[in-house]
């Protein structure tokens, strides 16, 4: 349905260093920047951009909005979000961990990155 989710960010070096250490502990590509200055990941077949907002004014986080991303086992998960907390970012919501989804049995870990933005760590248990 996507072909991409891209987030704001007031300082893309600040990002660069946050979002590297995130995809490098699920085996990604550190960021790629684009001609317009955009960070750039492409992993498992998704993408997503950081920049600076288009309209000149501060990038703030989505209150109400989470961008997921999944994992592929609850260790994925949590190296995902240690390598976040390690580069800038804050453990937020309840601690990582399993919990109990409409689906069934979920691992989460959710961390928002330096510029406020909400990100969560999901794994799909087998049951």
């Amino acid at each position: 349905m996507f072909s991409h989710v891209m987030v704001g960010s007031n300082d893309i070096t600040r990002s660069k260093a946050f979002y590297d250490a995130l995809f490098a502990a699920t085996g990604g590509a550190p960021g790629v920047e684009d001609a317009r200055g955009h960070l750039v990941y492409a992993h498992r077949g998704g993408r997503l951009l950081i920049g600076k907002p288009i309209d000149g004014k501060a990038a703030v986080g989505a209150n109400g909005g989470t961008i997921g991303f999944t994992m592929d086992s609850p260790e994925e998960a949590k190296a995902w979000h240690d390598a976040g907390v390690a580069n800038g970012g804050t453990s937020i919501e309840d601690p990582p961990g399993e919990r109990s989804g409409a689906s069934g049995p979920i691992y989460l870990a959710y961390l928002r990155d330096p510029d406020g933005n909400k990100l969560c760590a999901l794994h799909r248990i087998a049951g």
